[in-house]
């Protein structure tokens, strides 16, 4: 039997590793003019938050209604990752924290867009 070349072995691991990372791990995109997750759930942003202030100013019961874009995929530019208060990570787009809405029932839907004059859809 025929040994295999350590460093092509290696080089096989990498690869397989790498495409797989690489179709498990998918994030926002635009979709019908909008940012959404890969689910096709709308994604949105709260003028609370403070651009590139590394917090989340919803927490507690507002994260219960608008639950955080949680920040498990790689992420360049346009996008960063803060720190919650409980310590999670989340993602967002140009320094502001990302959100779904839990009345989102459906990927399209926008029924949190100018929410209470806050809450918005992420269009650019």
């Amino acid at each position: 039997m025929k040994a295999i070349h350590p460093v092509l072995a290696a080089l096989g691991t990498v690869l397989v590793l790498s495409s797989g990372g690489a179709l498990a791990q998918s994030g926002p995109k635009m979709t019908d003019g909008v940012l959404a997750d890969a689910s096709g759930m709308t994604l949105y942003t709260f003028d609370k938050d403070t651009a590139g202030s590394g917090k989340s100013a919803c927490n507690g019961e507002c994260a219960k209604m608008w639950p955080p874009v949680p920040a498990n995929v790689k992420v360049m530019e346009p996008y960063s990752v803060v720190t919650r208060d409980d310590g999670s990570k989340q993602l967002a787009y140009k320094g502001k924290p990302l959100y779904l809405f839990a009345k989102d029932t459906k990927a399209g839907e926008r029924k949190g867009d100018k929410m209470k004059d806050v809450w918005h859809v992420v269009t650019d």
